[in-house]
């Protein structure tokens, strides 16, 4: 008989393990039984509590993006004025929490993901739409009409630094936030 109320934690568990899993090989190449072993538990209970490896790597996924919401929610606390907000928005992508190896991994694989599975689709196109109005909100009053393509040069500069770092090329939290608050700097100096 199951023991009542561990279905959260056994979740959480999973979606941990899948996390942890995806980042070390860098893509969907693991099976449920891996997860599972990683997880403390059997394969058989991983597939009950989500049906199979795709349904556990977008839980996932919708774990990474709550967490990287609440980061970027966190750093807004306070935010003085449009250019503080988006220096607290650039930092908060290269926070610690959202740019650990197993993250990047796993947002590396979510990207190529995205290509095939329409609910991952989904997913990333809220996150850009979010990222995106979160950058428009903070360069409209700075640089008027160019607000748009500056969010999506910023936009890409982020998705640039998690793949060269998925790819061991890139450099460390602190020094990617300061690259891109530096290039916003420029873009923002073009607009006199």
């Amino acid at each position: 008989m199951p023991k009542l109320g561990m279905q959260p934690n056994r979740r959480k568990a999973l979606v941990q393990a899948t996390i942890v899993e995806i980042g070390a090989t860098g893509s969907l190449d693991v099976t449920v039984g891996q997860i599972a072993r990683r997880a403390g538990m059997s394969s058989a209970l991983a597939h009950h509590y989500f049906g199979g490896k795709d349904q556990i790597f977008l839980a996932a996924m919708r774990h990474i993006l709550t967490a990287y919401g609440q980061t970027i929610r966190a750093a807004l606390v306070g935010a003085t004025d449009p250019r503080d907000r988006l220096n607290r928005i650039l930092r908060a992508n290269f926070a610690p929490a959202n740019f650990r190896p197993e993250v990047i991994g796993a947002w590396l694989t979510f990207y190529v993901h995205a290509h095939t599975v329409p609910e991952a689709e989904r997913l990333l196109r809220v996150y850009q739409r979010r990222l995106r109005s979160n950058l428009l909100h903070g360069l409209r009053p700075l640089c008027g009409a160019r607000a748009e393509e500056v969010a999506c040069l910023l936009g890409a500069l982020i998705d640039g630094l998690y793949l060269r770092t998925a790819l061991g090329q890139g450099p460390d939290g602190p020094a990617a936030a300061d690259q891109v608050c530096d290039v916003l700097d420029r873009l923002l100096e073009m607009r006199r």
